[in-house]
């Protein structure tokens, strides 16, 4: 702590200095890597919130100059180890706000929590989770779009193409419009990813993300000298979020992340990536790190029985699998395997002697049995539709949802959180169950009305209730190992990436189009936990054999195909880059993204991703198009030497002092090189 009305704090990697007086708010005016280190930080209020009854003080669309925000006034504050809270009242309407900043990894943990110290109840709308004013606006900019099958497609631009300069100082007023990007529904990365960037040419630049599955909005907004950066989890505006906070209640809001760096874009992006490793709860079996074969890509596609597993388990043993994933359908009658989901038992007559029997093959075999679940759906023609009261599933209007024949469980109720605990307490049991993979493959809408004033409140109390069930799991189950996948990536997000193992980047089945996922995938999720698929296929030539395999190198390997069906030479590649992941994974989980290229465009010809690893660096370079020589910006003086694929040609690289450039051939092929 510093001079009267000022509080000052540090941690490594982190300098923050507050200033409050007795008529304004506390604000952050200074925010570096270090004492020393320049702030990127123009002073400003650390929080904003509207009521039912109280929104903004200004004309503005902009999360800014609230009401209640204005008149919030320091009341004290206190660090505790990695935690410094500050708490401020505004005396007019009794809500007091407690602002945590919990360090991590370098980064910021944010969140706020609002408590009613008034007589009358308060309807909370919104609050900032974190709002951060930075100097100047020559940024640029980068954030996402998403999709089914098109993950993570990132743009980067000036911040002026999307807050142009108004020129503020002659109407003597800051800024009422904004750039923002705000998710739809229950999949919390379905449009739009909830991670953002501004990058200076050489820095300082920052990084922030959302972590919550439910509603989220972050949005950019110019000041006369600078630009504002909100952070919010679910609000009445956009995600129909209201919460009744009667006499003595409290709410906080959805964790912010935030990370500074003295760099541009990667740099950045590296900052972000060692806050999101700082956050995870991680067990020993996580360590595990392990090359898990799932049969449905390109595969089985929800059709399995021992007659086609057998095969399968062998070959995945023999390319140096470690784990076994039957995917969905393994609970499937006659009907299919989506209308009837929801109870987990296994479907009568599908496998020949039993799924015990089949799970009892995948050890023989030296791996640990996987299964899939989708824990939150149950289908229509159920008989868990019966079983379970209205008030453990989703409803809106005072009836429960349907989205694509499932209903949605609510797992802020007992009796859905039971009926999923014995679930899984039953499969483990019974069949040895080591890693489940949880899919989600509805976005079920706003949310769900039940004991809340807004829906929005509704998702966001079933989403927190999720997380805390999985937490449970583990407790309970130390050495399960969970996916999270949603469609491939449509609920990508660090509230439940901070405590699952794996993520699921994508479904897209197009080995050609994967390469741009994958590339992408370190800007949204760390690159132990990005499980991309790699998928080879008898039709494939060795070239795209290796392209194909290449990707899940560069990440966490998610292996599948007919690997049966394989001749002796794309075999080989498959067990080449099997093993090439294997002895690289433990770097793989203390790397750093970087893009010589730039982050991918979606039908880029050439895309290039190193996970930074120092010594133990990996550069993957693929190549959709025509033959080109290829130079690799922030390469210079690097080294690079092809280690996959050793079999097929070696790729031309040129070095010296200047950045390295590569002769990519025409058509698909890819190569890793070790940097």
């Amino acid at each position: 702590m510093n001079a009267a009305n000022e509080i000052e704090w540090s941690s490594p990697g982190l300098h923050l200095r507050f200033a409050y007086e007795d008529d304004s708010p506390v604000k952050l005016v200074a925010l570096s890597t270090g004492p020393g280190a320049p702030s990127i930080a123009l002073p400003f209020q650390i929080v904003e919130l509207t009521t039912g009854a109280r929104q903004r003080e200004h004309n503005t669309q902009i999360y800014r100059y609230t009401v209640a925000g204005v008149r919030l006034r320091h009341v004290d504050h206190e660090a505790d180890g990695d935690v410094l809270r500050i708490r401020q009242r505004d005396a007019s309407i009794g809500v007091e706000v407690v602002s945590r900043f919990r360090a991590a990894g370098g980064g910021l943990q944010i969140t706020q929590t609002v408590h009613n110290a008034s007589t009358e109840d308060i309807v909370l709308t919104s609050v900032t989770s974190a709002l951060v004013a930075l100097k100047g606006t020559v940024y640029d900019l980068l954030w996402g779009q998403s999709e089914w099958l098109g993950e993570g497609r990132w743009k980067q631009h000036p911040l002026g193409d999307v807050l142009p300069d108004l020129n503020l100082d002659l109407h003597r007023q800051d800024g009422r419009g904004r750039f923002k990007v705000t998710s739809h529904g229950s999949w919390s990365s379905g449009d739009v990813l909830p991670t953002g960037v501004l990058a200076g040419a050489e820095g300082p630049s920052a990084a922030w993300q959302v972590e919550t599955s439910a509603g989220w909005h972050w949005e950019l907004s110019r000041l006369r000298e600078g630009v504002v950066i909100g952070i919010l989890g679910p609000t009445d505006i956009e995600h129909r979020f209201a919460e009744r906070l009667a006499p003595g209640g409290e709410f906080t809001s959805v964790p912010a992340g935030l990370a500074i760096a003295d760099g541009g874009r990667d740099a950045a992006f590296a900052a972000l990536s060692d806050y999101r490793r700082a956050i995870r709860v991680r067990r020993p079996v996580d360590d595990r790190l392990p090359v898990v074969y799932n049969d449905y890509m390109n595969t089985l596609m929800g059709d399995p029985s021992t007659e086609k597993l057998l095969p399968l388990i062998a070959s995945a043993a023999e390319a140096g699998a470690e784990y076994f994933c039957i995917d969905a359908g393994w609970f499937a009658g006659p009907r299919g395997w989506w209308h009837s989901a929801g109870e987990w038992r296994e479907a009568p007559g599908r496998f020949t002697g039993g799924l015990a029997a089949v799970a009892d093959a995948i050890r023989d075999a030296g791996m640990r049995p996987g299964l899939w679940l989708e824990p939150e759906g149950v289908g229509v023609d159920s008989p868990v539709v019966d079983r379970l009261p209205d008030e453990a599933f989703f409803q809106r209007f005072g009836a429960r949802v349907v989205e694509g024949n499932h209903y949605q469980l609510d797992l802020r109720h007992p009796a859905a959180r039971a009926h999923l605990d014995e679930t899984v307490d039953r499969l483990v049991d019974e069949f040895g169950v080591g890693f489940f993979k949880l899919d989600y493959n509805v976005n079920i809408g706003a949310g769900t009305e039940v004991g809340v004033e807004g829906a929005g409140a509704g998702l966001l109390g079933h989403t927190r209730a999720l997380r805390d069930w999985l937490l449970g799991v583990h407790e309970r189950h130390p050495g399960l190992l969970i996916e999270s996948c949603s469609s491939g990536g449509m609920r990508m997000d660090y509230n439940l990436l901070s405590v699952a193992h794996l993520q699921s980047t994508s479904d897209q089945q197009d080995f050609r189009l994967y390469p741009p996922v994958a590339a992408a995938a370190p800007a949204s999720v760390l690159p132990e936990q990005a499980g991309n698929w790699a998928y080879p296929a008898a039709d494939m030539s060795l070239e795209e054999t290796a392209f194909a395999m290449t990707a899940g190198v560069m990440g966490r390997m998610y292996l599948s195909g007919f690997l049966n069906e394989l001749d002796q030479a794309q075999s080989s590649l498959v067990a080449e880059a099997v093993a090439l992941h294997r002895d690289r994974r433990e770097a793989i989980a203390g790397s750093h993204p970087v893009w010589p290229l730039g982050l991918p465009g979606w039908e880029d010809e050439v895309l290039a991703l190193m996970l930074d690893a120092g010594p133990r660096s990996l550069l993957a370079v693929w190549s959709r198009g025509e033959a080109a020589e290829v130079a690799l910006p922030g390469l210079e003086g690097r080294r690079l030497q092809q280690v996959y694929p050793a079999a097929l040609p070696e790729w031309k690289v040129r070095g010296g002092s200047g950045a390295p450039v590569v002769e990519v051939p025409a058509g698909l092929s890819a190569r890793i090189f070790a940097v």
